[in-house]
């Protein structure tokens, strides 16, 4: 295992987790929910707040690109997944907060991200051949269909398939490498590709939905798609005797994203907890979930 890859993972991942958290105050204030791609790029680039995030992101996913490149794609998407504690402690900033419950969840994502790192192997190769190439972008347009007829889900359907977006963005990775060729650079493309529709079904979960209830599927899709996808096709290796430890890794590191999906109850059974909805950037006071628009009165 490189630690250099490591160390490079987790970094990003606190890029990621402040990042998503600011993500989250940037989209909220504006009342329109960004339901059309081109006005929501139109907005972000004029939008210094959106474009710090922007920028917080791209810090982070070099940092990530260097984990993918020196990490099995299981380890460096598990590592990633440690932005979600981040995120989560970040988030009381939103009015959000996690109860003993949900720190348990984030000691369970932290002890799966340790068995990973324990059984990890070698990474499997770059995959610089015109069937990855297509295959990624295949997935392109796969995700922007799904994203186009999905728009109107809540926040956790749209983490969900945010998750498959950076999941792909992550997996086209490892299609870049040299020398350049029209495989290598129809993997380049994708990973923007990738990341642009994710970042805005994201943003669209952000804006009604809690950050921690939107962030666990994105967390659980980005995890568990790469992993399966590294060890059966791109022959990322586990250490020998290893295999049960590292399966279990990635299932806690998982689970305990997803355990913060679960919607918030009344009588305490789920770990997300809040003093109130998602704070809007013009509301200093109690955290208040943006409402539908003003009512009319009955005539």
């Amino acid at each position: 295992m490189s630690w250099l890859g490591l160390a490079a993972g987790l970094a990003g991942a606190l890029l990621f987790g402040v990042g998503a958290v600011a993500q989250a105050h940037g989209v909220r204030r504006r009342e329109q929910r960004p339901d059309d791609l081109v006005a929501f790029v139109r907005h972000a680039v004029r939008d210094p707040w959106t474009m710090a995030v922007v920028a917080a992101y791209l810090a982070g996913f070099v940092l990530h690109a260097v984990a993918i490149w020196l990490l099995p794609l299981y380890l460096a998407q598990a590592a990633v997944a440690m932005s979600f504690p981040v995120t989560a402690l970040a988030s009381t900033l939103l009015g959000e907060r996690l109860g003993p419950a949900g720190w348990s969840a984030v000691v369970v994502v932290t002890g799966g991200l340790v068995l990973l790192a324990v059984g990890s192997g070698e990474p499997g190769g770059l995959v610089t051949s015109t069937a990855f190439g297509a295959l990624v972008w295949g997935g392109v347009v796969v995700l922007a269909v799904l994203a186009l007829t999905g728009r109107r889900l809540g926040g956790g359907a749209l983490g969900t398939l945010a998750g498959l977006g950076y999941a792909g963005s992550a997996v086209a990775v490892r299609g870049i490498g040299t020398p350049l060729d029209l495989a290598v650079v129809a993997a380049a493309l994708a990973v923007p590709a990738y990341s642009l529709v994710a970042f805005w079904l994201y943003s669209l979960g952000l804006h009604s939905d809690q950050v921690s209830a939107t962030t666990a599927p994105m967390i659980v899709g980005q995890t568990f798609v790469p992993a399966f996808v590294g060890v059966l096709l791109l022959d990322d290796g586990v250490r020998e005797g290893w295999g049960v430890a590292v399966a279990a890794g990635l299932v806690l590191a998982t689970a305990g994203a997803a355990w913060l999906a679960v919607p918030r109850r009344d009588d305490g059974g789920p770990a997300l907890r809040t003093g109130g909805a998602p704070a809007t950037a013009s509301s200093p006071g109690p955290a208040r979930r943006p409402g539908p628009g003003p009512r009319r009165s009955p005539s």
